[in-house]
Protein backbone atom coordinates (compact mmCIF):
# COMPACT_ATOMS: atom_id res chain seq x y z
CA UNK A 1 0.00 0.00 0.00
CA UNK A 2 1.36 3.59 -1.01
CA UNK A 3 -0.29 5.05 2.46
CA UNK A 4 1.85 3.87 5.70
CA UNK A 5 -1.20 5.43 8.27
CA UNK A 6 -4.74 5.78 8.92
CA UNK A 7 -4.24 9.59 8.66
CA UNK A 8 -2.51 8.94 5.01
CA UNK A 9 -5.20 7.03 3.97
CA UNK A 10 -7.67 9.32 5.25
CA UNK A 11 -6.34 12.53 3.68
CA UNK A 12 -6.46 10.58 0.52
CA UNK A 13 -10.05 9.29 0.46
CA UNK A 14 -10.81 12.92 1.58
CA UNK A 15 -9.24 14.25 -1.54
CA UNK A 16 -10.84 11.32 -3.62
CA UNK A 17 -14.02 12.84 -2.42
CA UNK A 18 -13.93 15.90 -3.11
CA UNK A 19 -12.84 15.54 -6.39
CA UNK A 20 -15.97 13.63 -7.18
CA UNK A 21 -17.70 16.45 -5.45
CA UNK A 22 -16.17 19.17 -7.73
CA UNK A 23 -16.68 16.95 -10.39
CA UNK A 24 -20.79 16.57 -9.67
CA UNK A 25 -21.29 20.41 -9.30
CA UNK A 26 -19.83 20.99 -12.77
CA UNK A 27 -22.15 18.95 -14.08
CA UNK A 28 -25.12 20.61 -12.12
CA UNK A 29 -23.24 23.55 -13.36
CA UNK A 30 -23.16 22.93 -17.13
CA UNK A 31 -26.71 21.48 -16.91
CA UNK A 32 -30.06 22.82 -17.35
CA UNK A 33 -30.22 24.90 -13.91
CA UNK A 34 -27.29 26.36 -14.63
CA UNK A 35 -26.64 30.21 -12.64
CA UNK A 36 -22.52 30.96 -13.66
CA UNK A 37 -24.13 32.18 -17.50
CA UNK A 38 -22.34 34.93 -19.12
CA UNK A 39 -22.63 38.02 -17.60
CA UNK A 40 -24.57 40.43 -20.30
CA UNK A 41 -24.74 40.82 -24.19
CA UNK A 42 -22.46 38.69 -26.12
CA UNK A 43 -19.56 41.01 -26.23
CA UNK A 44 -19.07 43.25 -30.17
CA UNK A 45 -15.47 43.75 -30.14
CA UNK A 46 -11.93 43.00 -28.78
CA UNK A 47 -10.62 46.73 -27.47
CA UNK A 48 -7.13 45.56 -25.94
CA UNK A 49 -4.70 42.82 -25.98
CA UNK A 50 -2.83 42.43 -22.93
CA UNK A 51 1.01 41.76 -23.91
CA UNK A 52 2.60 38.40 -24.10
CA UNK A 53 6.01 38.40 -22.23
CA UNK A 54 7.19 35.29 -23.25
CA UNK A 55 10.26 35.18 -25.52
CA UNK A 56 9.15 33.81 -29.42
CA UNK A 57 11.21 32.31 -32.11
CA UNK A 58 10.95 33.76 -35.26
CA UNK A 59 12.39 30.56 -36.59
CA UNK A 60 9.44 28.25 -35.89
CA UNK A 61 7.19 29.77 -37.39
CA UNK A 62 8.32 28.59 -41.14
CA UNK A 63 8.30 24.85 -39.37
CA UNK A 64 5.19 25.60 -38.38
CA UNK A 65 4.27 27.26 -41.81
CA UNK A 66 5.79 23.46 -43.48
CA UNK A 67 3.52 21.85 -41.13
CA UNK A 68 6.19 20.24 -38.64
CA UNK A 69 4.98 21.03 -34.85
CA UNK A 70 7.35 20.35 -32.60
CA UNK A 71 5.90 19.98 -28.85
CA UNK A 72 6.85 18.80 -25.39
CA UNK A 73 9.20 16.48 -27.15
CA UNK A 74 7.59 14.98 -30.10
CA UNK A 75 7.72 16.36 -33.37
CA UNK A 76 4.89 15.68 -35.73
CA UNK A 77 4.58 16.15 -39.38
CA UNK A 78 0.96 17.04 -40.60
CA UNK A 79 1.79 16.17 -44.64
CA UNK A 80 -0.73 18.92 -45.56
CA UNK A 81 -3.22 18.00 -43.09
CA UNK A 82 -4.99 19.97 -40.39
CA UNK A 83 -2.67 19.45 -37.23
CA UNK A 84 -5.96 19.44 -35.18
CA UNK A 85 -6.45 15.49 -37.09
CA UNK A 86 -3.68 14.13 -35.41
CA UNK A 87 -5.13 11.74 -33.09
CA UNK A 88 -2.81 9.70 -32.22
CA UNK A 89 -0.25 11.68 -30.56
CA UNK A 90 0.71 12.02 -26.88
CA UNK A 91 -1.31 13.88 -24.42
CA UNK A 92 1.48 16.75 -23.73
CA UNK A 93 1.77 17.35 -27.70
CA UNK A 94 -1.88 17.42 -27.84
CA UNK A 95 -1.96 19.56 -25.00
CA UNK A 96 0.18 22.26 -26.13
CA UNK A 97 -1.31 21.93 -29.70
CA UNK A 98 -4.80 23.22 -28.52
CA UNK A 99 -3.61 25.59 -25.69
CA UNK A 100 -1.96 27.75 -28.90
CA UNK A 101 1.00 29.00 -26.76
CA UNK A 102 2.70 28.46 -30.11
CA UNK A 103 1.40 31.52 -31.56
CA UNK A 104 4.15 33.76 -30.32
CA UNK A 105 6.04 32.51 -32.46
CA UNK A 106 4.50 33.20 -35.80
CA UNK A 107 3.90 36.54 -34.27
CA UNK A 108 7.38 37.22 -33.43
CA UNK A 109 8.12 36.53 -37.61
CA UNK A 110 5.90 39.06 -38.29
CA UNK A 111 5.30 38.79 -42.15
CA UNK A 112 1.64 39.06 -44.01
CA UNK A 113 2.23 34.89 -44.36
CA UNK A 114 2.48 34.01 -40.42
CA UNK A 115 -0.49 36.23 -40.28
CA UNK A 116 -2.43 34.28 -42.58
CA UNK A 117 -0.76 31.15 -41.57
CA UNK A 118 -2.16 32.23 -38.02
CA UNK A 119 -5.78 32.98 -38.89
CA UNK A 120 -6.18 29.70 -40.76
CA UNK A 121 -4.89 27.85 -38.17
CA UNK A 122 -7.36 29.63 -35.92
CA UNK A 123 -10.13 29.01 -38.18
CA UNK A 124 -9.30 25.44 -38.50
CA UNK A 125 -9.49 24.65 -34.75
CA UNK A 126 -12.83 26.76 -34.91
CA UNK A 127 -14.48 24.82 -37.93
CA UNK A 128 -13.95 21.49 -35.84
CA UNK A 129 -14.34 22.92 -32.18
CA UNK A 130 -16.92 20.36 -31.61
CA UNK A 131 -15.08 17.72 -31.94
CA UNK A 132 -11.73 18.88 -30.33
CA UNK A 133 -10.38 16.24 -27.78
CA UNK A 134 -11.56 16.13 -24.20
CA UNK A 135 -7.57 17.20 -23.43
CA UNK A 136 -8.68 20.67 -25.40
CA UNK A 137 -11.11 21.67 -23.04
CA UNK A 138 -9.12 20.66 -19.57
CA UNK A 139 -9.01 23.87 -18.14
CA UNK A 140 -5.19 24.52 -18.14
CA UNK A 141 -5.55 23.77 -21.99
CA UNK A 142 -8.52 26.22 -22.08
CA UNK A 143 -7.13 28.84 -19.99
CA UNK A 144 -3.49 28.73 -21.77
CA UNK A 145 -5.91 28.47 -25.33
CA UNK A 146 -8.10 32.13 -24.29
CA UNK A 147 -4.82 33.50 -23.02
CA UNK A 148 -3.06 33.07 -26.26
CA UNK A 149 -5.63 34.20 -28.47
CA UNK A 150 -6.02 37.43 -26.65
CA UNK A 151 -2.55 38.13 -26.53
CA UNK A 152 -2.25 37.55 -30.31
CA UNK A 153 -5.37 38.99 -31.76
CA UNK A 154 -3.32 41.51 -33.47
CA UNK A 155 -1.54 38.76 -35.42
CA UNK A 156 -5.01 36.56 -35.62
CA UNK A 157 -7.64 39.76 -36.70
CA UNK A 158 -5.15 41.44 -38.84
CA UNK A 159 -6.63 42.04 -42.29
CA UNK A 160 -9.36 39.44 -41.62
CA UNK A 161 -13.01 39.94 -42.54
CA UNK A 162 -16.06 40.67 -40.46
CA UNK A 163 -17.37 37.15 -40.75
CA UNK A 164 -14.08 35.71 -39.60
CA UNK A 165 -14.02 38.06 -36.99
CA UNK A 166 -17.46 37.65 -35.60
CA UNK A 167 -16.90 33.28 -36.08
CA UNK A 168 -13.74 34.17 -33.50
CA UNK A 169 -15.16 36.10 -30.78
CA UNK A 170 -18.11 33.97 -30.81
CA UNK A 171 -15.95 31.03 -30.20
CA UNK A 172 -13.87 32.85 -27.98
CA UNK A 173 -17.09 34.04 -25.87
CA UNK A 174 -18.06 30.47 -25.81
CA UNK A 175 -14.94 29.54 -24.58
CA UNK A 176 -14.75 31.74 -21.86
CA UNK A 177 -18.14 30.79 -20.45
CA UNK A 178 -16.87 27.11 -20.49
CA UNK A 179 -13.93 28.36 -18.27
CA UNK A 180 -15.67 29.73 -16.01
CA UNK A 181 -18.45 26.62 -15.51
CA UNK A 182 -15.12 24.27 -15.64
CA UNK A 183 -13.73 26.37 -13.10
CA UNK A 184 -14.76 24.08 -9.97
CA UNK A 185 -13.54 21.08 -11.90
CA UNK A 186 -9.82 22.78 -12.26
CA UNK A 187 -7.50 21.08 -10.55
CA UNK A 188 -6.33 22.68 -7.25
CA UNK A 189 -3.46 25.25 -7.68
CA UNK A 190 -1.92 26.82 -10.55
CA UNK A 191 -4.71 25.51 -12.66
CA UNK A 192 -7.48 27.09 -11.00
CA UNK A 193 -5.50 30.77 -10.49
CA UNK A 194 -4.72 30.25 -14.07
CA UNK A 195 -8.27 30.03 -15.11
CA UNK A 196 -8.81 32.94 -12.72
CA UNK A 197 -6.17 34.72 -14.95
CA UNK A 198 -7.39 33.84 -18.02
CA UNK A 199 -11.37 35.06 -17.40
CA UNK A 200 -9.85 38.42 -16.23
CA UNK A 201 -7.91 39.19 -19.10
CA UNK A 202 -11.00 37.96 -21.82
CA UNK A 203 -13.03 40.09 -19.47
CA UNK A 204 -10.52 43.10 -19.96
CA UNK A 205 -10.13 42.76 -23.33
CA UNK A 206 -13.77 42.42 -24.67
CA UNK A 207 -16.08 45.70 -24.86
CA UNK A 208 -18.96 46.22 -22.31
CA UNK A 209 -17.76 43.34 -19.95
CA UNK A 210 -17.30 45.37 -16.68
CA UNK A 211 -19.80 42.78 -14.13
CA UNK A 212 -17.48 40.11 -15.65
CA UNK A 213 -14.39 42.11 -14.77
CA UNK A 214 -16.11 42.51 -10.91
CA UNK A 215 -16.54 38.67 -10.85
CA UNK A 216 -13.79 37.63 -12.40
CA UNK A 217 -11.53 40.09 -9.85
CA UNK A 218 -13.07 38.62 -6.78
CA UNK A 219 -11.97 34.69 -8.07
CA UNK A 220 -8.68 36.53 -8.80
CA UNK A 221 -8.32 38.12 -5.57
CA UNK A 222 -9.36 34.60 -3.61
CA UNK A 223 -6.97 32.79 -5.30
CA UNK A 224 -4.01 34.62 -4.48
CA UNK A 225 -5.61 34.73 -1.25
CA UNK A 226 -5.10 31.49 -1.01
CA UNK A 227 -2.09 30.31 -3.09
CA UNK A 228 1.08 33.20 -3.01
CA UNK A 229 2.40 32.86 0.84
CA UNK A 230 3.00 35.41 3.17
CA UNK A 231 6.86 35.31 2.22
CA UNK A 232 5.92 34.82 -1.44
CA UNK A 233 5.92 31.44 -2.30
CA UNK A 234 3.31 29.30 -3.94
CA UNK A 235 1.57 27.02 -1.92
CA UNK A 236 2.57 23.73 -3.90
CA UNK A 237 6.41 24.60 -2.81
CA UNK A 238 7.53 24.51 -6.47
CA UNK A 239 10.00 27.21 -7.29
CA UNK A 240 9.26 26.78 -10.86
CA UNK A 241 5.32 28.22 -10.54
CA UNK A 242 6.65 31.54 -9.47
CA UNK A 243 7.64 32.57 -13.29
CA UNK A 244 4.39 30.90 -14.62
CA UNK A 245 2.75 32.73 -12.19
CA UNK A 246 4.61 36.21 -12.77
CA UNK A 247 4.62 36.09 -16.43
CA UNK A 248 0.40 36.51 -16.16
CA UNK A 249 0.35 38.47 -13.88
CA UNK A 250 2.62 41.62 -15.23
CA UNK A 251 0.82 41.73 -17.86
CA UNK A 252 -2.73 41.72 -16.68
CA UNK A 253 -1.41 44.50 -14.18
CA UNK A 254 -0.65 46.52 -17.15
CA UNK A 255 -4.31 45.42 -18.58
CA UNK A 256 -6.52 46.79 -15.58
CA UNK A 257 -4.57 50.50 -16.45
CA UNK A 258 -5.02 50.22 -19.97
CA UNK A 259 -8.68 50.02 -19.44
CA UNK A 260 -8.28 52.98 -16.51
CA UNK A 261 -8.73 50.95 -13.71
CA UNK A 262 -7.20 50.37 -10.90
CA UNK A 263 -5.39 47.02 -10.07
CA UNK A 264 -6.87 45.23 -7.26
CA UNK A 265 -4.07 45.59 -4.30
CA UNK A 266 -3.92 41.69 -3.54
CA UNK A 267 -2.95 41.49 -7.40
CA UNK A 268 0.20 44.25 -6.69
CA UNK A 269 0.65 42.72 -2.77
CA UNK A 270 1.15 39.45 -4.36
CA UNK A 271 3.71 40.65 -7.48
CA UNK A 272 5.48 42.34 -4.89
CA UNK A 273 5.83 39.53 -2.54
CA UNK A 274 7.19 37.26 -5.53
CA UNK A 275 9.88 38.98 -7.00
CA UNK A 276 12.27 38.58 -4.02
CA UNK A 277 11.41 35.14 -3.99
CA UNK A 278 13.32 34.77 -7.57
CA UNK A 279 16.29 36.31 -6.09
CA UNK A 280 15.58 33.91 -3.15
CA UNK A 281 15.91 30.44 -5.06
CA UNK A 282 19.42 31.78 -7.51
CA UNK A 283 21.98 30.44 -7.64
CA UNK A 284 25.51 32.19 -8.35
CA UNK A 285 25.03 31.54 -11.50
CA UNK A 286 21.47 32.83 -11.91
CA UNK A 287 20.16 28.84 -11.76
CA UNK A 288 16.87 28.08 -9.88
CA UNK A 289 17.87 25.27 -7.43
CA UNK A 290 16.14 22.43 -7.82
CA UNK A 291 13.39 21.58 -5.29
CA UNK A 292 9.86 20.02 -5.75
CA UNK A 293 9.41 19.82 -9.30
CA UNK A 294 11.88 22.40 -10.40
CA UNK A 295 13.76 21.30 -13.56
CA UNK A 296 15.82 23.63 -15.80
CA UNK A 297 15.57 27.05 -15.04
CA UNK A 298 14.15 29.63 -18.06
CA UNK A 299 16.88 32.21 -18.31
CA UNK A 300 15.04 33.77 -20.81
CA UNK A 301 11.72 34.37 -19.12
CA UNK A 302 13.56 35.14 -15.95
CA UNK A 303 15.61 37.79 -17.05
CA UNK A 304 12.32 39.32 -18.46
CA UNK A 305 10.57 38.97 -15.66
CA UNK A 306 13.32 40.25 -13.52
CA UNK A 307 13.18 43.49 -15.60
CA UNK A 308 10.36 44.35 -14.43
CA UNK A 309 11.64 44.08 -10.50
CA UNK A 310 12.02 47.94 -10.14
CA UNK A 311 13.50 47.66 -6.22
CA UNK A 312 15.94 44.83 -6.80
CA UNK A 313 16.29 44.66 -2.98
CA UNK A 314 18.29 41.51 -1.44
CA UNK A 315 16.31 38.21 -1.23
CA UNK A 316 14.83 37.24 1.88
CA UNK A 317 16.44 34.55 3.53
CA UNK A 318 14.41 33.03 6.14
CA UNK A 319 11.18 31.87 3.66
CA UNK A 320 9.79 30.09 6.31
CA UNK A 321 5.91 30.28 5.33
CA UNK A 322 7.32 28.29 2.29
CA UNK A 323 9.97 25.91 3.80
CA UNK A 324 13.00 27.32 2.87
CA UNK A 325 16.27 28.64 4.25
CA UNK A 326 19.11 30.17 2.13
CA UNK A 327 22.64 31.23 3.68
CA UNK A 328 24.28 33.32 1.85
CA UNK A 329 28.17 34.82 2.29
CA UNK A 330 30.80 36.17 0.74
CA UNK A 331 30.11 34.38 -2.81
CA UNK A 332 28.93 31.22 -1.18
CA UNK A 333 24.84 30.38 -1.24
CA UNK A 334 23.50 27.75 0.37
CA UNK A 335 19.66 26.77 -0.53
CA UNK A 336 18.26 23.88 2.24
CA UNK A 337 14.60 22.50 1.98
CA UNK A 338 13.21 23.04 5.47
CA UNK A 339 9.66 22.49 5.16
CA UNK A 340 6.19 20.10 5.11
CA UNK A 341 4.58 18.08 2.03
CA UNK A 342 2.53 20.63 0.56
CA UNK A 343 -1.42 19.66 0.62
CA UNK A 344 -2.05 16.18 -0.69
CA UNK A 345 -3.82 18.21 -3.68
CA UNK A 346 -0.95 20.18 -4.53
CA UNK A 347 1.56 17.09 -4.48
CA UNK A 348 1.35 16.14 -7.78
CA UNK A 349 5.24 17.68 -8.71
CA UNK A 350 6.64 17.16 -4.91
CA UNK A 351 9.82 15.36 -4.04
CA UNK A 352 10.77 13.68 -0.98
CA UNK A 353 13.82 15.76 -0.16
CA UNK A 354 13.20 16.70 3.10
CA UNK A 355 16.54 18.79 4.54
CA UNK A 356 17.67 18.36 0.91
CA UNK A 357 21.14 21.23 0.31
CA UNK A 358 22.40 22.84 -2.84
CA UNK A 359 25.36 24.71 -2.61
CA UNK A 360 26.99 27.52 -5.17
CA UNK A 361 30.23 29.30 -5.25
CA UNK A 362 31.28 32.41 -7.38
CA UNK A 363 29.99 31.33 -10.66
CA UNK A 364 29.30 27.80 -10.55
CA UNK A 365 26.93 25.66 -8.73
CA UNK A 366 28.48 22.73 -6.57
CA UNK A 367 26.14 20.51 -4.89
CA UNK A 368 22.76 20.34 -6.54
CA UNK A 369 19.90 17.61 -6.52
CA UNK A 370 19.21 15.51 -9.33
CA UNK A 371 16.42 17.98 -10.51
CA UNK A 372 14.02 16.30 -13.05
CA UNK A 373 13.53 14.94 -16.25
CA UNK A 374 9.82 16.82 -17.84
CA UNK A 375 9.69 14.40 -20.85
CA UNK A 376 9.97 11.09 -18.94
CA UNK A 377 7.79 9.61 -16.19
CA UNK A 378 9.96 6.87 -15.65
CA UNK A 379 12.56 9.55 -14.63
CA UNK A 380 10.29 11.56 -13.01
CA UNK A 381 9.97 8.78 -10.40
CA UNK A 382 13.33 8.94 -9.87
CA UNK A 383 13.86 12.26 -9.73
CA UNK A 384 11.26 12.69 -6.73
CA UNK A 385 12.89 9.88 -4.11
CA UNK A 386 14.84 10.78 -1.39
CA UNK A 387 18.30 9.10 -3.16
CA UNK A 388 18.01 11.76 -6.08
CA UNK A 389 18.57 14.42 -3.06
CA UNK A 390 21.32 15.78 -1.40
CA UNK A 391 20.45 14.58 2.10
CA UNK A 392 20.11 11.61 4.06
CA UNK A 393 18.23 8.13 2.89
CA UNK A 394 17.94 5.59 5.40
CA UNK A 395 17.83 1.92 3.54
CA UNK A 396 17.68 3.50 0.09
CA UNK A 397 14.05 4.05 1.05
CA UNK A 398 11.94 7.57 0.40
CA UNK A 399 11.22 9.66 3.28
CA UNK A 400 7.85 10.16 1.61
CA UNK A 401 5.93 7.77 -0.60
CA UNK A 402 3.74 9.01 -3.86
CA UNK A 403 0.63 6.83 -4.77
CA UNK A 404 1.48 4.43 -7.26
CA UNK A 405 -2.02 2.29 -7.14
CA UNK A 406 -2.60 2.55 -10.97
CA UNK A 407 -6.02 3.20 -11.39
CA UNK A 408 -5.71 5.79 -8.54
CA UNK A 409 -2.82 7.22 -9.79
CA UNK A 410 -4.78 8.07 -13.55
CA UNK A 411 -7.20 9.51 -11.77
CA UNK A 412 -5.97 11.53 -8.74
CA UNK A 413 -2.49 11.90 -10.11
CA UNK A 414 0.64 10.69 -8.59
CA UNK A 415 0.49 12.68 -5.41
CA UNK A 416 2.61 12.49 -2.16
CA UNK A 417 0.66 10.36 0.63
CA UNK A 418 2.97 9.83 2.96
CA UNK A 419 5.43 11.98 4.41
CA UNK A 420 6.57 13.45 7.45
CA UNK A 421 4.37 14.79 10.09
CA UNK A 422 6.83 17.81 11.49
CA UNK A 423 9.29 19.51 9.81
CA UNK A 424 10.94 21.64 11.63
CA UNK A 425 13.51 24.83 11.33
CA UNK A 426 15.68 27.00 13.58
CA UNK A 427 17.75 29.74 12.24
CA UNK A 428 20.33 31.77 14.05
CA UNK A 429 22.76 34.60 12.52
CA UNK A 430 26.15 35.74 14.68
CA UNK A 431 29.00 38.21 13.60
CA UNK A 432 30.77 34.98 12.88
CA UNK A 433 28.19 32.44 11.00
CA UNK A 434 25.15 31.68 9.77
CA UNK A 435 23.52 28.98 11.51
CA UNK A 436 20.45 26.44 10.59
CA UNK A 437 19.08 23.69 12.46
CA UNK A 438 16.46 21.67 11.15
CA UNK A 439 14.77 18.11 11.42
CA UNK A 440 12.15 15.94 10.33
CA UNK A 441 10.34 12.73 11.19
CA UNK A 442 9.83 11.27 7.92
CA UNK A 443 11.58 8.30 8.67
CA UNK A 444 10.30 7.78 12.47
CA UNK A 445 6.80 5.71 11.87
CA UNK A 446 9.14 2.72 9.48
CA UNK A 447 12.74 2.86 11.03
CA UNK A 448 13.01 4.93 14.40
CA UNK A 449 14.43 7.83 13.82
CA UNK A 450 14.34 11.43 13.08
CA UNK A 451 16.70 13.34 10.73
CA UNK A 452 18.32 16.56 12.66
CA UNK A 453 20.42 18.40 10.24
CA UNK A 454 22.74 21.54 10.90
CA UNK A 455 24.32 23.73 8.45
CA UNK A 456 26.81 26.42 9.74
CA UNK A 457 28.10 29.25 7.06
CA UNK A 458 31.19 30.82 8.29
CA UNK A 459 31.06 34.48 7.86
CA UNK A 460 33.19 35.24 4.84
CA UNK A 461 32.03 32.15 3.00
CA UNK A 462 35.14 30.17 3.01
CA UNK A 463 33.79 27.37 5.16
CA UNK A 464 30.79 25.04 5.68
CA UNK A 465 30.57 22.79 8.74
CA UNK A 466 27.84 20.09 8.55
CA UNK A 467 26.34 17.80 11.42
CA UNK A 468 23.84 15.01 10.46
CA UNK A 469 22.29 13.41 13.08
CA UNK A 470 19.95 10.37 13.11
CA UNK A 471 18.26 10.52 16.56
CA UNK A 472 16.89 7.34 17.92
CA UNK A 473 12.69 7.78 18.45
CA UNK A 474 11.49 3.95 18.92
CA UNK A 475 12.92 0.47 18.48
CA UNK A 476 10.71 -0.04 15.10
CA UNK A 477 12.96 -1.55 12.04
CA UNK A 478 15.66 -2.57 14.38
CA UNK A 479 18.89 -3.68 12.11
CA UNK A 480 17.49 -1.79 9.28
CA UNK A 481 19.37 1.60 9.97
CA UNK A 482 22.04 1.72 7.09
CA UNK A 483 22.37 5.44 6.31
CA UNK A 484 23.84 7.15 3.12
CA UNK A 485 24.30 10.61 3.52
CA UNK A 486 24.53 12.30 -0.57
CA UNK A 487 25.70 15.55 -1.96
CA UNK A 488 25.16 15.52 -6.21
CA UNK A 489 27.75 17.37 -7.87
CA UNK A 490 26.65 19.35 -10.69
CA UNK A 491 28.09 18.24 -14.02
CA UNK A 492 30.52 20.97 -14.42
CA UNK A 493 32.51 19.99 -11.13
CA UNK A 494 35.29 17.74 -11.59
CA UNK A 495 36.27 15.32 -8.16
CA UNK A 496 39.17 13.67 -7.14
CA UNK A 497 40.43 12.15 -4.15
CA UNK A 498 43.22 14.10 -2.14
CA UNK A 499 46.36 12.55 -0.71
CA UNK A 500 44.55 12.63 2.50
CA UNK A 501 41.29 10.73 1.63
CA UNK A 502 39.19 13.65 0.82
CA UNK A 503 37.47 15.00 -1.78
CA UNK A 504 38.46 17.81 -4.09
CA UNK A 505 36.34 19.86 -6.25
CA UNK A 506 36.96 21.80 -8.75
CA UNK A 507 34.89 24.25 -10.83
CA UNK A 508 35.78 25.43 -14.69
CA UNK A 509 37.01 28.61 -13.37
CA UNK A 510 39.44 26.98 -11.15
CA UNK A 511 37.54 27.65 -7.88
CA UNK A 512 38.09 24.51 -5.51
CA UNK A 513 36.24 23.41 -2.29
CA UNK A 514 37.37 20.48 -0.11
CA UNK A 515 34.91 17.66 1.10
CA UNK A 516 36.20 16.13 4.24
CA UNK A 517 34.43 13.59 6.84
CA UNK A 518 36.71 12.69 9.89
CA UNK A 519 34.63 9.52 11.21
CA UNK A 520 33.57 8.06 7.49
CA UNK A 521 35.45 8.18 4.42
CA UNK A 522 33.89 9.13 2.34
CA UNK A 523 33.31 7.84 -1.63
CA UNK A 524 32.76 8.88 -4.94
CA UNK A 525 29.94 7.00 -7.02
CA UNK A 526 27.97 8.07 -10.22
CA UNK A 527 24.90 10.09 -10.43
CA UNK A 528 23.09 11.78 -12.67
CA UNK A 529 22.18 15.54 -13.59
CA UNK A 530 18.56 15.04 -15.35
CA UNK A 531 17.94 18.69 -15.42
CA UNK A 532 20.30 20.34 -18.29
CA UNK A 533 18.68 21.83 -21.17
CA UNK A 534 19.87 19.51 -23.24
CA UNK A 535 18.80 15.72 -21.51
CA UNK A 536 20.30 13.98 -18.67
CA UNK A 537 24.31 14.36 -18.18
CA UNK A 538 26.53 12.13 -16.02
CA UNK A 539 27.63 13.06 -12.74
CA UNK A 540 28.97 12.36 -9.65
CA UNK A 541 28.14 12.69 -6.02
CA UNK A 542 29.47 12.06 -2.44
CA UNK A 543 28.56 9.20 -0.59
CA UNK A 544 29.10 8.97 3.01
CA UNK A 545 27.31 5.61 4.30
CA UNK A 546 27.00 3.49 7.76
CA UNK A 547 24.73 2.85 10.94
CA UNK A 548 23.01 5.07 12.24
CA UNK A 549 23.23 3.08 15.41
CA UNK A 550 27.00 2.56 15.21
CA UNK A 551 27.50 6.49 14.17
CA UNK A 552 24.62 8.31 14.89
CA UNK A 553 26.22 11.87 14.27
CA UNK A 554 28.20 12.16 11.04
CA UNK A 555 30.27 15.75 10.78
CA UNK A 556 31.45 17.36 7.73
CA UNK A 557 32.85 20.25 6.08
CA UNK A 558 33.09 22.07 3.02
CA UNK A 559 36.51 24.24 2.67
CA UNK A 560 36.93 26.93 0.01
CA UNK A 561 41.00 25.81 -1.00
CA UNK A 562 41.22 27.80 -4.38
CA UNK A 563 39.51 31.06 -6.16
CA UNK A 564 38.21 31.32 -9.53
CA UNK A 565 41.37 31.93 -12.21
CA UNK A 566 40.92 35.75 -12.22
CA UNK A 567 41.68 35.45 -8.32
CA UNK A 568 44.82 33.88 -6.42
CA UNK A 569 46.01 30.66 -8.03
CA UNK A 570 44.64 27.83 -7.06
CA UNK A 571 46.46 25.69 -4.59
CA UNK A 572 45.95 22.13 -3.58
CA UNK A 573 47.45 19.05 -2.54
CA UNK A 574 46.20 15.99 -4.88
CA UNK A 575 47.00 12.30 -4.62
CA UNK A 576 49.41 11.50 -7.02
CA UNK A 577 47.41 10.29 -10.30
CA UNK A 578 44.97 12.74 -9.96
CA UNK A 579 47.27 16.19 -11.82
CA UNK A 580 44.63 15.36 -14.53
CA UNK A 581 42.35 17.54 -12.55
CA UNK A 582 44.25 20.71 -13.25
CA UNK A 583 44.85 20.28 -17.09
Amino acid sequence: MAWESAAGLARLLAHAAGVVARRAVVTVETGPFARWRWPGPTPERLVIAPQDIRTADPTLAADIYAGIFAFAGKVVETGGRSPFEVHDAPDDWTAALHGFTWLRHLRAADGALTRQNARALVADWIAQETKAPPIAYEPEVLARRVLAWITQSPLILEDADRAFYRRFLRSLTRQVRRLRTRFLDAPEGWPQLLSAIAVVAAALSMDGQQRLVRQGTQRLEQELAEQILSDGGHISRHPGVLLEILAELLPLRQAYTARGLSPPPSLIGAIDRMMPMLRFFRHSDGAFAHFNGMGSTPADLLATILAYDDVRGQPVHDATSSGYQRLEAGSTVILMDTGMPPPLALSAHAHAGFLSLEMSGTHHRFVVNCGVADADERWRQVARATPAHSTVTLEETSSARTLTRRMLRRRLGPLLVSGPSAVTAERRQTGDAITVTARHDGYAAQFGFVHERQIVLQADGGRIDGIDRLMTRSSRGRGRDRFAIRFHLHPAIRANRTAGGDILLMAPDGEAWTFSCPLIEPELAESIYLSDVHGRRRSAQIVVSGRARVTPEVAWTLVRTGLPARGRPVRASVAQGDAGLFD
